[in-house]
């Protein structure tokens, strides 16, 4: 009996002792349970908020994207990607793409630069040498957004200095068709033409400081006008264009906008594709057609005199074009290593007449001209940021007339020589938004030599779309 009470009373006496050590444990397990809980939602707020930040930039590439037209892929990856034309997106017109690309150079000659002639053609004011030593090339300034679900629009200007005096000129403001639907793209204003390879690209984008020559024979550098323009891309795993140009006719080669305004067209073809994953292709025939009234030209005078009296040509003048391009980088990644080889050739008829306006008594003669030239050019990227690229040009003139000192006076005589041209560069790029190019030319346009040394800078501030293949 006294066990048994003595039993209860240690029983009874640590019972309360033992609650107390459960309340213990009891607080000890809820406060690590709210903890855990503090913890949990610290967390899932973390990842909201990093969802929320990716979502918001994801929202400003797309809309960034949105006023450019989207690339498509380029087997090669080479600074130039393909791109669809009439592949833009939805409209941004209130936030306009903006870029401004800075283009300046130094450079040496060693003949005079105002004697430089092209034996066999008749240059424009833009197809020139340029100034020697120090200077600031065309300054370009574009704008460009949708303007709403149907329409998509741009400006560029250049901003050039001549004379002392800084003059705009409008390389291009067009409008362009968005959702049209199989393939079918138009466009309108101001814009660069379809005729060969090189032509629609900007000078600043180009792989050498300065245009082949027979751009600078033909086009004076290059071709632009006031058109419209329709293509048809083929709905084919091969790479298909068609398309064709309607142009006023004013700027040079052509002039006089005949036709009441309508004095040019252009039809074009463009045709390529990928061999493996490594390997791209491009190739293109192109035609070019104007009835030309009083095109005029500057004239050369051995002297250093300028002639009082100005070539003006009318008649008909035809272009037929022919370009390839063929891209490499091992396994589509350019980012170590590619390769670019590119060639162009191009041949112009022309049929009419010469008028030396100026001359007393009025001078003219019959005009009967065959202009051809080409170029092939390699550029290959053989390590990061460094590229090194070799060029070749030719020209071959057969031009004749009635008067063969007219001819003469007018720059298109051969002189019995045939212009040429060897070019290498080397580029340094620290992003594909800057590069410094270094530039040598052993020039033989004419019967002189001209060594030719160009160091060049191009940088490009705001937003800037792909360029094309």
């Amino acid at each position: 009996m006294k066990q048994s009470i003595l039993i209860l009373t240690l029983f009874f006496s640590a019972w309360p002792q033992a609650l107390l050590a459960e309340q213990t444990d009891l607080q000890t397990l809820r406060q690590e349970m709210h903890e855990m809980q503090s913890l949990y939602e610290k967390r899932i707020q973390e990842l909201e908020d990093r969802y929320k930040a990716q979502m918001k930039a994801l929202e400003q590439r797309i809309q960034a994207a949105e006023t450019t037209p989207p690339p498509t892929p380029d087997a090669t990856g080479s600074r130039q990607a393909v791109v669809a034309p009439q592949q833009q997106t939805a409209a941004n017109s209130f936030n306009p793409a903006i870029s401004l690309i800075l283009n300046g150079r130094y450079a040496n000659f060693s003949n005079d630069p105002h004697e430089y002639e092209l034996p066999g053609f008749t240059l424009s004011g833009e197809a020139g040498l340029g100034k020697e030593g120090l200077s600031v090339e065309h300054t370009e300034l574009a704008f460009s957004a949708n303007v709403d679900d149907k329409f998509f629009g741009k400006l560029t200007a250049a901003l050039a200095s001549h004379d002392g005096s800084t003059e705009v000129e409008m390389e291009e403001a067009y409008i362009e068709t968005l959702g049209l639907g199989h393939g079918l793209n138009l466009r309108a204003g101001r814009f660069f033409s379809a005729i060969g390879y090189l032509n629609e690209q900007h000078e600043h984008a180009w792989d050498f400081s300065d245009a082949p020559l027979i751009y600078r024979g033909l086009f004076g550098n290059q071709l632009n006008d006031d058109g419209l323009q329709a293509s048809w891309l083929a709905p084919t795993d091969l790479y298909l264009q068609v398309g064709g140009e309607l142009l006023r006719g004013d700027d040079f080669p052509a002039a006089g906008g005949a036709h009441d305004g309508v004095g040019a067209y252009t039809l074009f073809t463009r045709i390529g594709g990928d061999v493996g994953t490594s390997h791209s292709w491009q190739a293109g025939i192109s035609y070019w057609s104007a009835d030309v009234e009083d095109r005029t030209g500057e004239t050369h005078s051995h002297g250093g005199e300028e002639s009082a009296e100005t070539p003006s040509f009318t008649g008909d003048s035809n272009i037929t074009a022919f370009n390839f391009v063929w891209k490499w980088a091992p396994e589509g990644n350019s980012t170590q290593q590619n390769l670019k080889l590119q060639f162009e050739y191009f041949n112009r008829n022309e049929d009419g007449s010469i008028v030396m306006d100026g001359s007393s008594p009025l001078e003219t003669t019959s005009y009967d001209g065959d202009q051809k030239g080409w170029y092939a050019q390699a550029v290959y990227q053989f390590m990061p940021q460094w590229r090194a690229g070799l060029r070749y040009d030719h020209l071959d003139v057969d031009n004749n007339g009635s008067d063969y000192d007219i001819l003469e006076e007018s720059g298109l005589s051969d002189e019995g020589h045939n212009p040429e041209r060897f070019s290498i560069m080397t580029d340094w790029a620290n992003s594909e938004f800057s590069w410094i190019r270094l530039q040598y030319n052993h020039d033989k346009s004419y019967s002189d030599s001209d060594e030719q040394f160009i160091l060049q800078y191009v940088h490009s501030l705001g937003s800037h779309g792909a360029h094309q293949f």
